[in-house]
């Protein structure tokens, strides 16, 4: 489920968000968190058992005290440098997150040395010792990668920005929009790429065939009609090549 602003706002007002003081998501399967960008005078925020895997819609939330993250999915501590301007953040809890690693005392260390303000970590009381300690062992952590933008299928677009597949899919996307259909995601594009159709016009012919699937058996009669007017255009102006890429589409 994905708490998203749409949703929140669908059921309150911005005021309404304003006053929030308290919010108890446990357990909720969130991935979204930008709401909490619309609740900047937040002060406890319970987030344990969920699928957050970035802090940054939390970041707004300068009026927070409590912030309760076990159990999600944070795979770096370079999250936390979200919260290094949180001045008023004194409860942590963030174990059993991938970011937390095997050595305990160092994620400890890690996260006192950039948050040197908490109180209470992982629900033991953080000592004056500790933080002197944290000043010697733990590690300065930088900002969060930017995330690579990935596709459908999983491939980066990097790997796909040459990919001939893609290009029918944007073909046949196209034809769908200035038909007012649904726009198809990339999984529902099979290779129909074979040796005898290469270039521009054989991505295209593939974004034909893919739309024919999807019409009805009045649209494929309005397509066959326009198919054989367009055949004996070209016939009149003699294509052979031409006629037999139409008479592919019509099969």
């Amino acid at each position: 489920m994905k708490l998203t602003r749409k949703l929140v706002l669908a059921r309150a007002k911005a005021s309404d968000l304003d006053s929030v003081k308290k919010l108890n998501c446990w357990g909720c399967n969130l991935t979204d968190i930008s709401i909490f960008t619309e609740m900047p005078n937040i002060e406890v925020l319970t987030l344990s058992a969920n699928q957050i895997c970035s802090l940054e819609h939390v970041s707004q939330c300068q009026s927070l005290t409590e912030l309760y993250l076990r159990r999600n999915s944070i795979q770096s501590l370079s999250e936390l440098s979200h919260l290094r301007h949180l001045a008023q953040l004194r409860v942590l809890w963030l174990a059993e997150n991938p970011c937390c690693g095997s050595d305990p005392v160092k994620y400890r260390m890690t996260v006192l040395r950039n948050l040197p303000s908490l109180h209470k970590l992982d629900n033991q009381v953080v000592t004056e010792e500790e933080l002197a300690q944290a000043l010697e062992e733990g590690e300065v952590i930088g900002n969060p990668p930017a995330p690579v933008p990935i596709s459908a299928n999983g491939l980066t677009e990097a790997d796909t920005e040459n990919d001939p597949q893609n290009y029918s899919m944007e073909e046949t996307n196209k034809i769908r929009e200035q038909l007012g259909m649904k726009l198809l995601p990339r999984d529902k594009f099979p290779s129909l790429s074979s040796p005898q159709t290469s270039g521009k016009k054989s991505h295209v012919l593939e974004a034909v065939l893919l739309l024919l699937k999807e019409l009805n058996s009045e649209e494929l009669q309005l397509v066959q009609k326009t198919a054989e007017s367009r055949q004996r255009a070209l016939h009149r102006h003699s294509s052979p090549p031409e006629r037999s890429d139409v008479i592919q589409l019509c099969d």
